[in-house]
């Protein structure tokens, strides 16, 4: 039987897999958020009419690094002994905000370098008997892609 894909943390994005978007904010003065809400009242929206928008799927690499050590709890890894992974900070190509996400199954820093393209899509975190926990990772683009 085919387990259920859900979000592991809902309201952070899409679940299209085909066109996948981050959920965030827009202030009235134009400035973007993601999340939508940061936590907190965006000193941008004090009235709290930040409207929740869907970001670019695209961008360029700005920094990128390994994490060779298990993040705290709620992080939940697939991997039992842990498997380092690569996370990059990905300028969008149009807020021109930089978000953190890992980086796809198989691609390790020496296969990165700043300003590469990437888009966004959808993977497993980590799944249990009944479901699928997805996120959003980053790929790297194909030359002319």
């Amino acid at each position: 039987m085919a387990k259920t894909r859900v979000p592991a943390v809902e309201g952070l994005f899409t679940m299209d897999a085909a066109n996948p978007r981050l959920l965030g904010g827009k202030a009235p003065n134009g400035s973007y958020s993601f999340p939508k809400n940061l936590g907190g009242t965006d000193p941008y929206s004090p009235l709290g009419d930040t409207e929740e928008v869907e970001l670019s799927n695209r961008g360029r690499i700005w920094s990128y690094t390994n994490s060779c050590y298990p993040p705290p709890p709620p992080f939940v890894s697939r991997h039992d002994p842990f498997v380092p992974v690569t996370i990059a900070a990905v300028e969008l190509d149009v807020e021109k905000m930089v978000v953190l996400g890992q980086v796809v199954d198989g691609v390790t820093v020496d296969d990165l370098k700043v300003g590469m393209e990437v888009e966004l899509v959808l993977d497993t975190l980590y799944e249990d008997d009944d479901h699928e926990y997805i996120v959003w990772k980053w790929r790297p683009l194909a030359a002319g892609k």
